[in-house]
Order: structure tokens, then C-alpha cells, then sequence
């Protein structure tokens, strides 16, 4: 039996152990949910360099008992100079992964944490910056045990990062991938931590650390300049909602393929999956198969939403689903193209005694982003504009000013009895599926918070620099579940017992009556902490 973690005042879930006790530092020191999550986000951007940093993308969901739900939209944009003719004149047919010219779009996240904390100013929170990044600025300057993830990715993409500017000086030592349990210091990531105390948050885009971040990406022939700086800023916006028959279920709007989740348990309801058997192979065939449908809707219409035909959240309405739902057979696999790809991001959740809570995804794209360092600061800029396309009838075509298609999503889950759920996962086109699967344990199956985290999962795409695009398995499942997957015209390839490549994934659900439950992902370094 697996241990769901409980507690009665508060809770934090993150993919590294350090950047929930941060949380958990600040509500025991009497800050709200969204301080909780400034301090685990700065944390996490300096403990899991390979998978985020300040130098990328944020976008938060957040809940207050008796009020709307509201998103943040931390989502950088392309550079007002940076057009297809850019590429087009150097040769280029499409958008390089990695390098100066990958890094196109405005890394939103610090806006994001601003944004937030005027939020959490109306909730009365009040406790200074200098608090809430001081667990990110100690593990900066005195240093982070590494985690095998991060040797793993640093070795498994040296190849196309030792090359990129100040990578080298930056991750690694003596030239090689720094070794899991090593300590690792980031010195220019504290100072720049501590600019951000001193001179505020808005100094990343209007003060003299801006103009420090401007002119190292000068330096390197990055497109975005001092102005596009000055003209950022984040937003608070309406999320997309499910109307579910068991919660009503939000998430973030476009860009973000945040609809795409919602869409998936959509189909789901419809088919009323509680009649067949927890992670039976009916179970997971018809999640897969919604997921195909969920993905042709992603691909025909979400993009930034100021170039969308349609309003997002119409593509909710039983209506606009009915035909999607009538192509699935309990007895076929469909057909599968391709997916959007992979993406290295992380999730993390927290809830305070109030039952005010928080879904959060920070992201700098790729594991590394760009692979560029900026060498007075110490940024790792993300490489979120290379997912544009240079075709200019494409839905997701690289314009100024555009923002560019997003595969992160943070969910949120208000049920219909009081209970409060914020749950997600990192990991580009498998976000949605895995959301699917903790989402479906737990409140389609009654299964613990814990085992629906821990319980075997599959992607359906590729991620993590993999080719194929085949049904990836845990090899937890059972052997004839794999077959029986087969059967139906799946083609399936096993992963390992417990594979990074389905997601590290968590959640927390707060009762009417003041009790926590959370789960964490034995497959990621992370912990629930709760007290």
C-alpha cells in the first residue's frame, strides 16, 4: 500500500525536495499559497537548471474559496525585430533547436512571480522578496547536491550544448557533465537573485538588470533587444473551464494546450469510463484514443490566441466534441500521426490552511532551453520560439509580437462536495495524458492520492529526444494488458519500471473538512511537505 502524505494546515508538492520544503518554509512562517509558490519557483529554477529557469516561461492557475478562478499568463513573445525574413535571409528553413537565434521569445516567468504577488498583496500576503527567494539565492551561491537528472541530461545532450555560449562555464566541470551527488554552485545566479531582492522584480524588465540581460544577448546575436524588455509584462486572464460531472475543472487558455487536457477528460466523461475497470486496457486504450482526438483539435486550432478562429472555449461544448467522441471505438486504435514533441518543464502545487491553492508550470522548453548562458547574469535562456513554424499558412507561424504555442498547462480542480485539486506534470505532449490519468484515478476510481501519482503510466508521442512516436508502456503493466493493447492496433514500445520519459507528476486535494492529501512522483527528486 502506498502512503498518501497528510496534513491539516498546509501543503506543497514539487519535483525537487528542496523547492517544496521552500514552500513549506513560508507558509509555516505565515505566507499564503501564492508566496509558498514564489519561493519553491525560485528554488526549483536554481536546484533543476536542466529542466527551468528564470530565463523561460511561467503560467499559473490559482483558487480562492468563494471567488473565480483566475490565470496567469507568464508568456513571453517574439521579438518585435524577429520575423521569418530573420531566418529566412540566413538560410534557414526553419527555427535552429538550440543556440543564440533558438532564444526568440521574452523569458516571462519573473513577470509571472510579480504578477502573482499583486494577487496575493489583496489576500493580505506581506512577507518581503528578500524571504521568499532566500532558500533560491543560498542553493545558487553555497551550492546544490546534483541530481542524477540533471547528469543524465547533461550527458545525453553535451553533444549539442558544450558549444553554445557560456554553457560550458556554467554546467559543467572540467568540461565534463558535473556527477549526481556533486556540489554545484551557481554564483551569477545568486547575484542576479539578489539584484532581483534589491531592485524588485520588475527590474528583469525595466531596470539596470534588463539592460545587463539586453546586452549579453546582443553580444551573442540574440534578435531581442532592451525594448522588448520594457514593453513585457505578464497578465492575469480568464482560464479555460470544464463543466466535468464530478468537478468543474480549469486550466490555462491559449497559447497553452491547457484546453487540450480539458478536452481529454471531456471525452472521457462522455463515454462514462467508470464502467469499465481501473488501469484495465479498456481504461487506457480509450484515454489514448481521446487523447488522438484531443491533439487533432490541438493542431487544427490552438496558437496564440489573437491569431485562433475560434474562441478556445468553445471547443468544450458538447456540440463541438460529439463528432470527436463518435470516431472512438472500444475495439480499434485509430490512426496516429505525430505529436508536438518533448518538452522539459516542472509542476508544482500548493495549497495553504485557507484552502487558497495554487497549480504552477515554469519551463524553459528543451532540457537547457537554448543551451545559451548569458555571461553576466547567468541565465539560461529558453528556446520556446524554436516550436514556431517559418511557413507562413502554418496556424503557429512565426510573427512579431506573436506567442508562441505552449505545451505546458497547469490544472486545477474544484469538486462538486468542496474539495479543492491542483495536480500536473512536466513533459511536452504527455502534460495532457498523464493530467488524464492522475485526474481519472483519483476521482473516476477513488484511488489514493498517492497511488494515482505512482501508478503505471504511457505516452503517446515522442519526448525526451525520442524518435518514435509509438505507445510507450511502464513496464509495471502486466503482460497481457500489453498484448491486449496490441491487439487493438496500438503500437507499443515498454519503457522502464519507473521512466522519467512519462512525466514527473504530483498533486495535493484539500477536504471541506481542512485535511491535505498529496501525492508525489517517485519518478522525478521530489516530496510532498505538508504540517
Amino acid at each position: 500500500m502506498l502512503n498518501t502524505t497528510h496534513a491539516t494546515r498546509g501543503m506543497a508538492v514539487a519535483p525537487h525536495s528542496l523547492a517544496a520544503q521552500a514552500a513549506l518554509s513560508v507558509l509555516r512562517n505565515g505566507g499564503n499559497a501564492i508566496e509558498a509558490m514564489v519561493a519553491a519557483a525560485s528554488t526549483i529554477a536554481v536546484v533543476y537548471p536542466h529542466m527551468n529557469g528564470i530565463g523561460g516561461d511561467g503560467f499559473w492557475v490559482i483558487s480562492e474559496p468563494g471567488k473565480p478562478v483566475q490565470a496567469i499568463e507568464a508568456c513571453g513573445v517574439v521579438g518585435a525585430g524577429v520575423s521569418r525574413e530573420f531566418y529566412s535571409s540566413r538560410q534557414l528553413t526553419s527555427i535552429p533547436m538550440r543556440g543564440p537565434i533558438a532564444g526568440n521569445t521574452m523569458a516571462g516567468t519573473v513577470g509571472g512571480w510579480q504578477e502573482a504577488l499583486n494577487i496575493s498583496a489583496t489576500w493580505g500576503g506581506k512577507l518581503p522578496l528578500a524571504h521568499l527567494l532566500q532558500d533560491a539565492i543560498h542553493y545558487a551561491e553555497a551550492g546544490i547536491p546534483v541530481t542524477a537528472s540533471q547528469y543524465a541530461s547533461t550527458s545525453a545532450k553535451f553533444d549539442e550544448l558544450v558549444l553554445q555560449p557560456g554553457f560550458k562555464d556554467t554546467f559543467l566541470v572540467d568540461g565534463k557533465p558535473p556527477q549526481a551527488g556533486s556540489l554545484f554552485k551557481q554564483p551569477r545566479m545568486g547575484k542576479t537573485l539578489r539584484t532581483l531582492v534589491a531592485d524588485g522584480l520588475d527590474s528583469f524588465y525595466r531596470g539596470a538588470l534588463a539592460k545587463d540581460i539586453a546586452a549579453d544577448l546582443a553580444e551573442i546575436g540574440n534578435p531581442i533587444t532592451l525594448e522588448d524588455f520594457n514593453a513585457y509584462r505578464a497578465r492575469t486572464c480568464a482560464p479555460v473551464h470544464l463543466n466535468h460531472s464530478l468537478a468543474d475543472i480549469y486550466n490555462t487558455a491559449p497559447p497553452t494546450q491547457g484546453v487540450v487536457s480539458l478536452i481529454i477528460l471531456a471525452i472521457l466523461d462522455k463515454l462514462n469510463l467508470k464502467q469499465y475497470q481501473q488501469d484495465s486496457p479498456e481504461y487506457i486504450h480509450l484515454t489514448v484514443e481521446a487523447t488522438k482526438q484531443a491533439f487533432a483539435i490541438r493542431d487544427q486550432y490552438v496558437a496564440d490566441p489573437a491569431y485562433m478562429k475560434v474562441d478556445p472555449q468553445s471547443l468544450l461544448a458538447e456540440e463541438f466534441l460529439a463528432p470527436y467522441v463518435a470516431k472512438i471505438s472500444l475495439d480499434k486504435a485509430l490512426p496516429w500521426g505525430k505529436g508536438k514533441g518533448p518538452g522539459d518543464t516542472i509542476w508544482m502545487g500548493v495549497i495553504d490552511g485557507e484552502g487558497r491553492a495554487v497549480s504552477f508550470i515554469q519551463s524553459i522548453y528543451h532540457e537547457f532551453g537554448s543551451g545559451v548562458v548569458l555571461s553576466r547574469t547567468g541565465i539560461n535562456w529558453q528556446n520556446r520560439g524554436c516550436s514556431f513554424s517559418l511557413d507562413p499558412g502554418n496556424i503557429n507561424s512565426l510573427e512579431p509580437g506573436k506567442k508562441p504555442f505552449h505545451t505546458l498547462n497547469p490544472a486545477l480542480a474544484r469538486f462538486k462536495d468542496g474539495r479543492t485539486m491542483v495536480y500536473g506534470t512536466m513533459g511536452g505532449d504527455g502534460q495532457p495524458q498523464t493530467q488524464a490519468a492522475v485526474f481519472t484515478r483519483y476521482a473516476v476510481f477513488n484511488q489514493a492520492v498517492q497511488q494515482a501519482v505512482t501508478a503505471p503510466r504511457w505516452l503517446l508521442g515522442r519526448t525526451w529526444g525520442q524518435s518514435s512516436e509509438s505507445l510507450k508502456v511502464e513496464s509495471r503493466f502486466t503482460d497481457g494488458l500489453i498484448r491486449r493493447l496490441r491487439s487493438l492496433g496500438h503500437e507499443v514500445d515498454v519503457l522502464g519500471e519507473f521512466d522519467e520519459m512519462v512525466g514527473h507528476a504530483g498533486a495535493i486535494v484539500r477536504d471541506p473538512s481542512g485535511v491535505f492529501a498529496g501525492g508525489a512522483d517517485p519518478r522525478s527528486n521530489g516530496t510532498v511537505a505538508g504540517f
